[in-house]
């Protein structure tokens, strides 16, 4: 039974992030003053570099006035470096830092509407959403939505497990990721303390 479980919810038993050369999937989180036009130069440092972002999300951070931006990238080590101190040079930008998954508490979420006919005759399909952990929310003779938490490979597995016939999925929708250090605090919050101290 475990077996299965570890296999059920993956492409070729394999991890999806293998599909990207090699090159790990890196979180940058960017601290800025809440200014108009700010994303706009921040994804410019992306685009000279020709590296595509695969999630970005936008909120206030818990420091008053300063808005966090969670963006996710493949990328090597080197040219992540690169970035985060191109965008650091950004007037308005208080602080970035970039890390890796296992840096990180995260999630992401994904809504699925599958075509209820098709997940009534094939059981391969209930038992995927079940070993994903994700669930159903609403059902009815046309479609079903299936909600799914988890890490970028944990969504884009139960994707690939649901999608081996392309008549399943109707629609599929995938959030940008949230995530928070395992420090203590905000990491730009000792980086103001700092700052306040040396003033």
């Amino acid at each position: 039974m475990e077996q299965e479980t570890n296999n059920c919810c993956t492409k070729n038993n394999r991890p999806v992030q293998e599909e990207h050369k090699g090159s790990p999937l890196y979180t940058l989180q960017v601290y800025t003053e809440n200014i108009a036009g700010i994303l706009n130069q921040i994804t410019a440092v992306f685009t000279r570099r020709q590296i595509n972002i695969e999630s970005l999300n936008v909120s206030p951070s818990s420091i008053k006035g300063i808005h966090k931006y969670t963006i996710t990238a493949y990328c090597d080590e080197p040219t992540i470096q690169k970035v985060v101190k191109q965008i650091e040079k950004k007037i308005d930008v208080v602080k970035a830092h970039y890390y890796l998954n296992s840096d990180l508490f995260l999630v992401e979420v994904a809504l699925f509407k599958i075509a209820t006919p098709q997940i009534m005759v094939n059981p391969e399909m209930s038992r995927a959403i079940r070993h994903a952990n994700a669930r159903i929310t609403e059902v009815n003779e046309t479609f079903c939505i299936v909600v799914c938490e988890g890490t970028t490979d944990h969504i884009l597995n139960l994707f690939h497990e649901l999608n081996k016939n392309p008549d399943n999925i109707l629609q599929f929708t995938r959030s940008g990721r949230i995530a928070v250090t395992r420090n203590c605090q905000e990491e730009v919050s000792r980086f103001l303390h700092e700052r306040g101290e040396s003033l």
